[in-house]
């Protein structure tokens, strides 16, 4: 197996650092014994920490919380927690003891939000990671302001650093198969990427705290353990990625150091010799605490219910921040993320050129030995942000992504005779890419006046470029005539380089939103974003030393934004909005002629109601959308190619309620139906579903029985496909966590706990199975 030298040395070492500490004793209580305070005037958060630190208080805070505000000059006898209160005097923010005995702070309830608008994606409460909530109190993946969802024009399912624990969810991939309304299918395992999918359109947009990401840096192979939360947008957000189809846009927020001392170690191991260690560390690195770092490292070694099938799936993220002043912060950080897999999963044949089915079973989908898909993705970013007096802020930031893979894969094709067992053959390609891509993304927001009311504002520029080099390689074939073991009987073709094709992308857009309060119940939020898009593809064919040119060019698009609130009480608010889609189709989107598809071009209508109760502790939203559209891309199985569809129309509903219902239970739901249809009113994109379901819940028992949490959920949808059906079905989920101590918990999944059998994907004659029951234990030691 191949796998970066990084994580072969660490593991080792995280392995005996996890049996060692999983042995200590509990860390002592904290003493509150009063004592004499003399502590002058200085920021909050270093202050808090300070106290905390020589108290052996665990205290754990997001760090926007407390920037910009000074803690008073503290003087007198106090206890430790007196002394932590008193700090936080007029700061807007309390003290609260979570359920496991250490403190965090939160805002208290009717405190100001538009004093100061703080930089987007960091505004208080949006921190999920020691909250133990399934939601959040602010959100600015809509319009980049920092918004509560009730005040957002627009569905938003939050994914939570609890939710992605308690769930068992390690991949984006899994994260968006949890997610309501999302649908996700995959034709193999371990190889490309699933097929994502959201009202009715593929899903192409993807950020990372905000800043786009092309879908060229195939974003599926991120890990859920970089992240806070994971935001999915629902609908058209062209105004805040440039470019933008109907279906959802994914913000991936970043974990960021702790305001203590951090360290989380995993171990984990489950079905199939699937085994995992990881590590968590966060500090601050000076005794001033203005220069603050964080390190995530996690390996996970899988194999599957096929033979052959083994992956090695690395990952190390570092994020440091340096406190420039009181109001200023600069952040540097990198991510790197190795997939390593061999004979990766393909579809199998379902039945035979008849139409009989042929028995074929999940332990038969193996792949040759000699196959292998591998990935690696390595990013840095560096960023700079202020907060001004008048309460304006400013953030400008840098990121550098580089992504490269390559892969030799071999897929049945063609059909069986029932009688002779012929007429199916291999097809090998050898894949391989390297992309880059660079991004400026820079924006400044604030409150301001107008009419007696108080609004905001933000504006901003982004600037991308991705460059890409793949080179071409011959596909060979192979007849096959025993499917059931034609893995042993084909060999591994020799790959000449035939070509090569490069492609540089650019992207410049400019864009402005505000929040206009128009009375005390309703707010309007107007934006809009203008756009230049170019593409230049220049192909190599090394046999005739030819070289071929295309050029897409789109120059001043708008992309207006259009969203009102109405605020009917404490509890309940109704909202509409409005946008534009544009979108430039991928560069393998071409038709018959080997030509691009124009791009995708429509408006998104939206209306719905959302709701909050216990202060945000619980959140829900009912939504109705519809989408028309022009150049839908659609796949033609029968012309291998793409075809354009106009005056495509996609309705359909939203339900979905989020967070606690009551102590210590944490729920998620919900419920979409959504239906595409061509010009005709026939309808289209098959292999979603028109209606789904996911759900998944957790309590924590009370009284002698805390130390358990109980948990499940489900994933219905209804059937899907066109020539092939599968039925609907549902697929069950178990957890249970036991606290062994304050530091250590032990967890059990079990998935497709009922060992459902289903097609996760079907086309032509073939499709690939779900996965069978399967089981991961894991523990988690905290000190």
């Amino acid at each position: 197996m191949r796998f970066s030298h990084h994580f072969k040395r660490a593991r080792p070492l995280l392995c005996t650092l996890a049996l060692a500490m999983a042995t200590q004793v509990a860390a002592e209580t904290a003493t509150l014994t009063a004592r004499d305070y003399q502590l002058d005037a200085g920021p909050l958060g270093r202050t808090l920490s300070s106290v905390a630190v020589q108290a052996s208080i665990p205290l754990s805070f997001d760090t926007a919380l407390t920037r910009g505000k000074n803690a008073p000059t503290l003087s007198g006898n106090y206890t430790p927690l007196q002394a932590l209160e008193a700090l936080l005097n007029g700061s807007g923010l309390q003290l609260v003891r979570k359920a496991d005995g250490s403190y965090t702070l939160q805002v208290i309830s009717g405190t100001p939000r538009l004093a100061t608008v703080a930089v987007s994606g960091k505004a208080m409460g949006s921190t999920t990671e020691g909250t133990g909530s399934y939601t959040t109190e602010s959100t600015s993946s809509s319009t980049r302001l920092n918004l509560s969802l009730q005040e957002t024009p627009q569905p938003i399912s939050v994914i939570t650093r609890q939710r992605m624990e308690d769930q068992g969810l390690n991949t984006l991939n899994e994260v968006l198969d949890a997610t309501t309304g999302i649908t996700v299918k995959s034709f193999g395992v371990g190889g490309d990427g699933p097929q994502l999918w959201a009202r009715g359109s593929s899903i192409t947009n993807f950020q990372v705290e905000g800043v786009p990401s092309s879908s060229s840096m195939s974003n599926y192979l991120q890990s859920s353990v970089m992240y806070d939360r994971v935001e999915i947008v629902k609908g058209a957000t062209g105004m805040m990625s440039g470019l933008g189809t109907p279906s959802a846009t994914v913000n991936m927020i970043r974990k960021r150091p702790t305001g203590e001392p951090l360290t989380d170690i995993t171990m984990e191991g489950g079905t199939w010799s699937r085994y995992g260690v990881g590590l968590d560390v966060s500090r601050t690195l000076n005794e001033e605490a203005s220069v603050r770092g964080r390190l995530v490292a996690d390996y996970k070694n899988q194999q599957a219910w096929a033979d052959n099938y083994q992956q090695e799936y690395g990952v190390l993220y570092g994020i440091g921040e340096v406190d420039l002043g009181i109001n200023t912060l600069l952040t540097l950080g990198f991510s790197h993320i190795t997939r390593n897999t061999d004979a990766p999963i393909r579809p199998f044949f379902i039945q035979y050129s008849n139409g009989q089915p042929n028995g074929a079973k999940p332990s038969n989908y193996a792949a040759p030995s000699w196959t292998y898909y591998d990935h690696q993705l390595n990013s840095l970013f560096s960023s700079v942000e202020h907060t001004f007096d008048s309460g304006w802020s400013a953030k400008a930031e840098l990121t550098h992504t580089r992504y490269k893979y390559d892969a030799i894969i071999a897929s049945l094709q063609g059909g069986v005779d029932q009688l002779t067992g012929l007429g199916a053959y291999a097809q090998m390609p050898l894949w391989a890419n390297e992309a880059e891509q660079t991004s400026l993304d820079s924006y400044i927001t604030g409150p301001f006046t107008l009419f007696g009311r108080q609004h905001e504002v933000i504006g901003g520029i982004t600037l991308s470029q991705v460059d890409q080099e793949s080179p071409g390689y011959p596909t060979y074939r192979q007849n096959v005539t025993d499917i059931f073991n034609w893995t042993n009987t084909i060999s591994e073709p020799t790959f000449i380089q035939t070509g090569d094709v490069e492609t540089k992308e650019n992207q410049f857009s400019a864009y402005l939103s505000s929040r206009l309060q128009v009375s005390d119940a309703t707010s309007l939020l107007l934006g809009g974003r203008i756009t230049d898009w170019e593409r230049d593809r220049k192909a190599f064919t090394y046999a005739n030393s030819s070289v071929s040119n295309s050029r897409d060019r789109e120059h001043n698009v708008v992309i207006p934004y259009l969203g009102i609130v109405h605020e009917l009480n404490n509890i309940l608010s109704l909202y509409s909005s409005y946008t534009r889609i544009f979108n430039p189709h991928g560069v393998r989107v071409r038709d018959v002629n080997n030509m691009s598809l124009d791009p995708e071009e429509g408006t998104s209508y939206e209306a719905g109601i959302k709701a909050g109760f216990n202060d945000g502790a619980l959140t829900s939203s009912l939504s109705l959308f519809r989408t028309e559209q022009d150049n839908l891309a659609l796949y033609n199985i029968a012309l291998v190619a793409y075809e354009a569809a106009n005056n495509a129309v996609t309705e359909g509903v939203e339900v979905e309620l989020n967070g606690q219902l009551a102590e210590g239970w944490q729920f998620s739901a919900g419920y979409t139906y959504s239906e595409t249809k061509d010009k005709d009113g026939q309808r289209v994109m098959t292999r979603i579903p028109r209606n789904s379901v996911k759900l998944f819940t957790t309590y924590r028992l009370p009284g002698d029985w805390n130390r358990f949490t109980l948990g499940g959920g489900i994933n219905w949808e209804s059937k899907t496909g066109d020539d092939y059906i599968q039925g609907g079905y549902a697929l069950m989920k178990l957890m249970a966590r036991y606290e062994v101590n304050k530091q250590l918990a032990i967890t059990a999944h079990l998935n497709n706990a009922l060992d459902k059998e289903y097609y996760v994907a079907l086309g032509g004659s073939g499709g690939t199975f779900g996965d069978p029951r399967n089981f991961m234990i894991s523990a988690k030691y905290s000190f």
